[in-house]
């Protein structure tokens, strides 16, 4: 797999929304933004402490968004394209970040939701490990 990245840029804002409406849906998590509502809170996140990086073979094939400090990088979105899914993107993506873009003495964090299980599995084989649990109480 010959995968390239690049910071994602301003011009790149509706493909970033587009993709973080499916992610939503795909994770099953209950944001009901739209995706011009998606496209103007990632302005704001690109805009202040958030980075975001593009993956590309010939064409763009997955994102990833982060939040970097001193000591942690929180991995807010991976993405990969639904029609390039079980190929090995996320996982190149994921070298990719850790061997190129953030630096190596630092916590990594991510969250996923409990019932996503395929993300939950996923994640633990790119050497996460269970840190929290978040429970809640749905009002009737």
């Amino acid at each position: 797999m010959n995968l390239s990245w690049r910071h994602a840029a301003a011009g790149d804002l509706d493909l970033l929304a587009e993709w973080n409406h499916q992610l939503i849906r795909d994770e099953g998590h209950r944001n009901p933004m739209t995706v011009m509502e998606l496209k103007e809170r990632m302005r704001g996140w690109l805009g202040s402490e958030y980075r975001a990086v593009i993956f590309s073979e010939t064409a763009p094939v997955a994102y990833a968004l982060y939040r970097p400090g001193k000591t942690e990088i929180y991995l807010r979105q991976l993405f990969v394209a639904r029609n390039r899914r079980r190929e090995g993107i996320g996982a190149a993506a994921m070298g990719i970040l850790r061997e190129e873009i953030w630096p190596k003495d630092v916590r990594l964090t991510v969250e996923v939701l409990c019932a996503n299980g395929p993300a939950v599995a996923f994640w633990r084989r790119m050497g996460y490990r269970d840190y929290a649990l978040s429970l809640e109480i749905m009002p009737p």
